[in-house]
Parts: C-alpha cells; sequence; structure tokens
C-alpha cells in the first residue's frame, strides 16, 4: 500500500521519482481501507526536506498510511515559506483532540540550550503528555528523544567538548526486540549533536531498555514501554548528503569545522559521500510501523486507552 499526502506537498514529486507509491488524497477516498494514522511534527529548520526523509521511510511500509504534518502552535519558522506552512501543516493545538496510531516528534536545532529555555518548552511539554492519552505508539527523534527522556524520567543532557559529527558504527543489545528485527550485529547511523544523554543517567527502575548504543558516541536507541515510544537519539533518517549540507555550511563560518568522521570518501568533502545507513533505516521504521499496526485498535476512539502495557 502507498503512503497518503496531501496532493500538492513538494516530497511527494521527490518521492515518486524513486519509485515509493504516493497515494493522492483524491484517490485515498475512494477505498473502503482504515489507514494507519501517522503524525509528524516537524520540529528541523529545512522542512520540506525533512518531510521528504521522513515520508520515504514511511511511505515504503506495505501499509496504506496516512501522514499528517504538524506544527507548533505559536512558532514562526524561519527558514521555510509561510504559504507552505499554511498550506500542509495544522497546528499542534488543532489536532489535540484527535488520535493518531503513530505520532514522531523530530530533532531541532535548540540541543545547546536549557530545556527551559526553549521558547516552544512550555507546549512541547503538554505535547508529549498528550501522547499518553491520544497516541498509540510514538518516536522521537534526536533532541525531542532528550527532550522525552528528560519530561518523563528526569534525564538530564550533557554537553559534549566536541561535536559528535559523522557516520559511527553501532551494536544492536537486544536483538529479540521487534524493532531490531532483522538488524545487523553491527550497523552505521548518522550522527550530529552537541549534547548527550548517558546511561550512567538512566533511572533505575524506569523500564527504559537500550536497544543500541556506540563505544564513539554513546547511547543511540531507547524504548521506553512505559510510555510506548522509541526514542532515537541520531538521525537515522538522514538523506545522503545531509550531514555534507552541515558541513559545507558550518565550514563557510568557520573554516577550521573538523570534518564529519568516516562520511567523505578519503576525507575529502569535495566527493559525494556513500549512504551505509539507508537499510537500517529503512528496517527500523519498518519495524516501527508493523508494531504499531499489529497493537493499534481498529476503532480510533480507543487509541490511547487499549496500548498493552508490555
Amino acid at each position: 500500500m502507498p503512503i497518503k499526502i496531501p496532493d500538492d506537498l513538494p516530497a511527494s514529486r521527490t518521492l515518486e521519482a524513486e519509485g515509493v507509491v504516493v497515494m493522492r488524497e483524491t484517490d485515498a477516498v475512494r477505498q473502503d481501507i482504515r489507514p494507519l494514522r501517522i503524525g509528524l511534527l516537524n520540529l528541523m529548520p529545512n522542512k520540506i526536506s525533512t518531510e521528504t526523509q521522513f515520508a520515504r521511510l514511511i511511505g515504503a511500509s506495505p501499509l496504506q498510511v496516512e501522514l499528517t504534518l504538524v506544527r507548533i502552535t505559536d512558532h514562526t519558522p524561519r527558514h521555510t515559506a509561510a504559504e507552505h506552512m499554511l498550506a500542509f501543516y495544522q497546528p499542534w493545538e488543532d489536532v489535540k483532540s484527535e488520535r493518531f496510531d503513530g505520532f514522531i516528534i523530530t530533532g531541532a536545532p535548540v540541543e545547546r540550550m536549557p530545556f527551559e529555555a526553549v521558547s516552544y518548552w512550555d507546549e512541547m511539554r503538554r505535547i508529549l503528555d498528550w501522547t499518553q492519552t491520544h497516541v498509540h505508539r510514538g518516536l522521537t527523534i534526536c533532541w525531542a528523544a532528550q527532550a522525552a527522556l528528560h519530561h518523563f524520567h528526569g534525564m538530564p543532557k550533557h554537553d559534549l567538548d566536541a561535536k559528535a559529527f559523522g557516520i559511527f558504527r553501532h551494536r544492536s543489545l537486544l536483538p529479540s526486540s521487534p524493532y531490531l528485527r532483522g538488524f545487523s550485529d553491527d550497523f552505521t547511523i548518522p550522527v550530529s549533536r552537541w549534547t548527550e544523554v548517558r546511561s550512567a543517567d538512566v533511572p533505575t527502575g524506569s523500564g527504559l531498555r537500550t536497544l543500541a548504543e556506540s563505544d564513539q558516541t554513546g547511547l543511540c536507541l531507547l524504548e521506553d514501554p512505559g510510555h510506548h515510544m522509541l526514542h532515537m537519539l541520531n538521525h537515522v533518517e538522514y538523506d545522503t548528503t545531509s550531514l555534507a549540507d552541515e558541513y559545507h555550511r558550518d565550514a563557510a563560518i568557520d573554516p577550521a569545522m573538523p570534518l564529519p568522521v568516516d562520511y567523505f570518501p578519503d576525507d575529502d568533502p569535495t566527493r559525494r559521500p556513500e549512504n551505509r545507513w539507508r537499510s537500517h533505516a529503512h528496517l527500523l521504521f519498518s519495524n516501527w510501523i508493523n508494531d504499531v499496526y499489529q497493537t493499534t485498535p481498529f476503532d480510533m476512539a480507543r487509541v490511547g486507552l487499549d496500548r498493552d502495557k508490555g
């Protein structure tokens, strides 16, 4: 089955060119199928690029998925046209009465700020609490994962001496997890952050399960069964050139900016990098969506109420 997205969303052209089956809204209404409702709270500056990255991974599922784009209610993005936001995004305050089978919250370029100093922190906390009553399964990425771990478990984030930046090897620690089904014992994932959360800060009795970590960059993937969430602390969704774009942007400001680790061939930033994480990105999202599909109630009114406690 295809992914259902707004007819004129720019991501649709990219996805169709890549062979992802996209269902137009006008066609979806003809089918008597209950699609999975997935919400995406997009906190990243480049909205269109991020929409495409996540729609690509969600759209690879054999299930029909309806993607709803959500934004912080009173925050005005500086890097995306107002017309795009008005056409394709709904403020969280307008969707908070609705229910979602899955809800994804992206990273944000605010990780070096204290949580409480982020202008939309109060709404972010309300959204996280709302996921406990109106969402069946949640998935948080990078800063959003740190925010959720802080909100639900009181875990701090720590500043790094230097940016963790590049492609790093990770280990699968719990192969029996449904989220790691089919994963290699060792796999690579893009990392781009100035802060970290640490294993030593995981509260005793929290129920948090570490699924993947790196010797170099620490925690990567945690399952939070008590809150029905999966926390990915790195950027498994990144495109092939995402780190290159970040590097060239930052190097234009600071020529001493270190190269991303193990990314450019022969550490030559003029050469196109190879994508060595795409398969595991698709696998992780496929496993997550499969878990959502297998456990969510058919009746949307029961979403958030009938979740299992495992």
